[in-house]
């Protein structure tokens, strides 16, 4: 069964453009990771400070093994370490999920 992680980022909606940046970067991360990247969604009408990022899985422990390589790539290490300076992402939440199919 397929699993997605929902992935809802409350923002600095002045820094905008460096979340942004830091989306864009985990467009090649993911999937050379193993993570399915169905996208990173940003503010656009409304609320001007939620983003939402969903990358789906096979399972759990395909996730875990995800996790596991995203440790240890350079790639992604750069990145948690921007996001971590520059402090855009106030908080994050993350929801599973499991498709509707017939």
């Amino acid at each position: 069964m397929t699993v997605t992680c929902c992935i809802r980022y409350v923002i600095d909606p002045f820094q905008k453009a460096e979340f942004e940046a830091y989306a864009k970067n985990w467009l090649s991360i993911i999937p050379a990771c193993g993570g399915d990247l169905l996208g990173y969604f940003l503010p656009h009408e409304g609320t001007n400070n939620v983003a939402l990022a969903m990358i789906s899985f096979e399972s759990l422990a395909s996730y875990e093994a995800y996790r596991a390589r995203l440790r240890t790539d350079p790639d992604g290490a750069a990145n948690f370490a921007m996001a971590q300076e520059k402090r855009f992402i106030l908080s994050e939440e993350r929801t599973w999920l499991t498709p509707v199919t017939p």
